[in-house]
């Protein structure tokens, strides 16, 4: 919101980037024939104080409790399908699949140095 990235390199960072980091892209991280219909939709002014209730995960904790955000997922799909709607869980239980990756993460190159 401040301008100091544009749409694409908030798509990389968030997304795309990550999922070629684990060697699910690209299965992951990008919208093309082929790719798994994974998309979470963005609210860029939706203010959001973190807790724990509102992150759907295994854990029993979150170490962003408290933090205030700007910014802020409002739908969540998998494979095409609606699973998340307004911080609500609507996706049937045991929906998601572990996926293989093709090879172990990578590292930055700062870390290889």
């Amino acid at each position: 919101m401040k301008g100091r990235i544009d749409l694409n390199a908030f798509v990389a960072l968030a997304a795309t980037n990550h999922a070629k980091i684990y060697g699910l892209y690209p299965r992951k991280g990008t919208i093309g024939v082929g790719s798994d219909a994974d998309i979470a939709l963005w609210d860029p002014k939706r203010k959001v104080t973190i807790r724990h209730d509102l992150i759907h995960d295994g854990s029993d904790y979150t170490p962003y409790e408290g933090l205030e955000v700007t910014g802020w997922p409002v739908l969540t799909m998998v494979r095409g399908r609606v699973v998340v709607d307004d911080g609500v869980l609507v996706g049937a239980k045991g929906y998601g699949t572990y996926l293989q990756r093709t090879r172990p993460p990578t590292r930055p190159d700062s870390a290889q140095r």
